[in-house]
């Protein structure tokens, strides 16, 4: 169950479709002054080094961060999500250290705001200690993030801010994962939820999905780029986001943004951004 390492898949493709969003739903979600708090439950290790084993095993952030990095002209999701990055790496113009989503909502954390951040392997929770040190804005716990979601909800400050971004390293993440979610709707229905989803074998995520569906839940938003064609024999061929209660706007601002990812990051693929359930 501790086996699976996100700094394999830093900054990939996937990343980049995540992070840019996440940015601009806490962007939308801080138009408002009162404060809120943002859930990690799979915080990861904060904060990743693209020459290190992990990352040069698989090499997937050249497919990634790596394809935007030296773009001059971009939407403005993305020019905030690539500015986020290079603050990330001190202005520096050699890509080398590639911020998680911990990372990234910190570097855009106002003070009435606060992070409650979930993490199970031992590795990484010593990374997020050291990195966030005694920040009173963050706080870490060491243990499930589903399970730990549950037991946060609702907020003390009724906004939030709520990515669930496990591994699905097995099979019954899939059901799990939906029933936390449609569990976790219940004690805080108006919070901002983003469910991040691979696509390795299709029947798997849209049986995940359907669920969703059909749990009764409204304003439930699709936001999925496919790079290959769906096959059993790829690996990943796509990802996506699977977002409750999307700020206003939000549709719209992916819309955009995927339009001009998609020829950067996946020529032969296609996108989509779909209402899948309405108010």
């Amino acid at each position: 169950m501790l086996s699976y390492r996100h700094g394999y898949h830093a900054g990939n493709y996937a990343d980049v479709l995540k992070h840019a969003v996440l940015l601009q739903a806490l962007a939308l979600l801080q138009k408002k002054e009162k404060g809120l708090v943002y859930i990690d439950t799979h915080a990861g290790a904060g904060g990743y080094s693209l020459s290190d084993e992990f990352a040069e095993k698989t090499g997937e952030f050249h497919d990634g961060i790596g394809r935007l990095w030296q773009q001059q002209s971009l939407p403005d999701s993305l020019q905030a999500y690539l500015d986020n990055v290079r603050h990330f790496n001190e202005e520096q113009d050699e890509l080398a250290f590639y911020p998680g989503s911990p990372a990234l909502v910190d570097m855009n954390l106002r003070p009435q705001d606060r992070m409650l951040i979930h993490e199970l392997h031992p590795s990484d929770q010593q990374l997020l200690a050291e990195y966030f040190g005694n920040d009173p804005q963050v706080k870490l716990v060491a243990g499930d993030g589903l399970k730990g979601l549950l037991a946060a909800l609702p907020p003390k400050e009724r906004r939030g801010l709520i990515l669930i971004d496990p591994s699905y390293e097995i099979k019954t993440d899939y059901t799990l994962v939906a029933d936390t979610l449609i569990k976790a709707h219940r004690k805080f229905a108006t919070g901002v939820y983003m469910l991040w989803y691979p696509v390795v074998h299709r029947q798997q995520t849209e049986a995940m999905l359907q669920r969703l569906k059909e749990s009764g839940i409204r304003r439930q938003l699709r936001i999925e780029q496919r790079v290959l064609p769906d096959s059993d024999e790829f690996g990943m061929t796509a990802a996506g986001l699977w977002i409750i209660n999307p700020p206003w706007q939000l549709d719209d601002i992916a819309r955009d943004m995927l339009a001009s990812l998609q020829p950067l990051l996946g020529a032969d693929g296609d996108y989509q951004v779909t209402w899948e359930v309405a108010e």
